[in-house]
C-alpha cells in the first residue's frame, strides 16, 4: 500500500468509497454566497489538495432532522445557548465533511468495526473482565443474537452491545494516557488507506494513520470533554469517521470552562482537527435516536454494487453479515478517530520499566459512559 500517496487522483478515493466528483450527490458543499474552490470531495489537477483550498472551519449550513443523512447531506450548528454559525470562524483547522462516501461504502467501514477490527490482537473495554477465548470471537458469539428477529429489551446484550472501545495500531494506555512502541499491532490497511486519502486532499500530505480509536455507543453512552493531546506530534491532523445513528459534537476552547459551540453528526459525515482546533477541548453529550424509532439513517439502506473494482479496498457486505450490523445500529453508533503519534523519523521516549509494563486495559478505564454497562469509566480528571 502507497503510505505517501501525495497528489490524489480521482481513481484512489473511490477505492476507499469516497467521491471524488464535485457533480455527484456526495460532493463537499461551498459555503452560501462563496466559491466552494476545488468543488469535489477530493481536489483534482490544477487543485492539487492545497490547504488552501479548503475554508479553515468547513461550513455548517441548512440542517436536516438528527437521525437522518442522505447523500450530500447540509448541516448547521444548534442554535441558542451552546452557540452560532460565527462561532465556527473561532477554531481555524476544523473542518467539518458532510457524508461524503458513495452508495453504499458506508456498509464496509460499519462492517470493518463490528466484525474485523473488534478481533484480537486488537485490544478492547472487555478485555480486563473476560478471558481471552472469551473475548476472541465477539461477531461470531454476536450474530445469531443479533440477527434474531425477536429483538426485545428483556434479552440479554450480546457481547457486541456490550463493546465500548476498541484501540489500534499504537495502542492507548488508558491509564498512562500514553503510547509506547511495544503496545503496537498491526494498523488495518483499509482504514489507513481512507485515511491517507482524507489527510491529503485537506492539504496533510505524508500523514500516516499509526493509532486508531473507535468508540461504540448504545443511545444512552456520553463522551466527556477531553483533549486528545497523547500523541507526540500534533502538527497532523485528528480524523474522525460517524457512522450510525446521529449525536450532538461539541466543540470547545482551550480551557475546559469556555462555551462550546454544538453540532449535529450524522452517519457518513467526517471531522478533521487540525492546526489551532487540533488541542481543542470537544465532547459528544447525546446520541440522538432517529425520529421514526429504531430505524437506519437513509444513507445506509443503499446496498453496495454487485460489481467492485479490482483494486478497490472496500469489499462486499453479505446480506446475513449486515443484517448483524443494521440490526446493531439502529440503537447505536459506531465512530472511528485515527490519528497520526509520531512525527516522521521520531521515536518514542525511554519510559522506566514500570511504566511501560502498566496494564492497557485496566480496571474503570472505558471513556464511554453507559449507565448499563458493567464496564465504567473513571470521571474525567479537570485538571489534566
Amino acid at each position: 500500500m502507497n503510505r505517501n500517496p501525495g497528489v490524489v487522483t480521482p481513481e484512489e478515493p473511490a477505492r476507499a468509497g469516497i467521491s471524488s466528483s464535485a457533480s455527484g450527490p456526495n460532493c463537499w458543499q461551498p459555503r452560501d454566497g462563496e466559491d466552494g474552490g476545488c468543488g469535489g470531495f477530493v481536489s483534482h489537477a490544477g487543485c492539487r489538495a492545497q490547504r488552501g483550498c479548503f475554508p479553515e472551519a468547513f461550513p455548517l449550513l441548512p440542517a436536516e432532522p438528527a437521525g437522518d443523512s442522505g447523500p450530500g447531506s447540509r448541516h448547521r450548528l444548534l442554535r441558542g445557548a451552546l452557540g452560532s454559525e460565527p462561532e465556527a470562524r473561532r477554531a481555524p483547522g476544523f473542518i467539518f465533511i458532510p457524508n461524503p462516501f458513495l452508495p453504499g461504502c458506508q456498509r464496509h467501514w460499519v462492517k470493518q468495526c463490528l466484525k474485523l477490527y473488534s478481533q484480537k490482537p486488537n485490544v478492547c473495554n472487555l478485555d480486563k473482565h473476560m478471558t481471552k477465548e472469551e473475548t476472541q470471537g465477539l461477531w461470531e458469539q454476536s450474530k445469531e443474537v443479533l440477527r434474531s428477529k425477536e429483538v426485545t429489551k428483556r434479552r440479554p446484550r450480546s457481547l457486541l452491545e456490550r463493546l465500548r472501545w476498541v484501540t489500534l495500531g499504537y495502542h492507548y494506555n488508558w491509564d498512562s494516557k500514553k503510547y509506547s512502541a511495544d503496545h503496537y499491532t498491526p494498523f488495518p490497511s483499509d482504514l489507513a488507506f481512507l485515511s491517507e486519502q482524507v489527510a491529503t486532499a485537506c492539504g496533510f500530505q505524508g500523514f500516516q494513520a499509526e493509532a486508531g480509536i473507535l468508540n461504540y455507543y448504545r443511545l444512552d453512552s456520553t463522551l466527556g470533554i477531553h483533549v486528545d493531546r497523547s500523541e507526540l506530534d500534533h502538527s497532523k491532523p485528528l480524523l474522525s469517521f460517524s457512522f450510525g445513528q446521529s449525536a450532538i459534537f461539541l466543540l470547545g476552547g482551550l480551557k475546559r470552562d469556555e462555551a462550546p459551540t454544538a453540532m449535529f453528526m450524522h452517519s457518513g459525515d467526517i471531522m478533521v482537527m487540525s492546526g489551532f482546533s487540533r488541542l481543542l477541548n470537544h465532547a459528544v453529550p447525546r446520541v440522538l435516536p432517529h425520529p421514526d424509532g429504531e430505524c437506519l439513517p437513509h444513507c445506509l439502506e443503499t446496498p453496495l454494487p454487485a460489481v467492485l473494482p479490482s483494486n478497490s479496498m472496500v469489499e462486499p457486505c453479505s446480506v446475513e453479515d449486515w443484517q448483524v450490523c443494521a440490526t446493531y445500529l439502529r440503537t447505536a453508533r459506531v465512530n472511528m478517530t485515527v490519528r497520526q503519534v509520531l512525527a516522521t523519523g521520531q521515536d518514542f521516549p525511554l519510559e522506566p520499566m514500570e511504566e511501560t509494563k502498566r496494564d492497557i486495559a485496566a480496571d474503570g478505564l472505558c471513556h464511554l459512559h453507559d449507565p448499563n454497562s458493567p464496564v465504567k469509566r473513571k470521571r474525567l480528571n479537570p485538571n489534566s
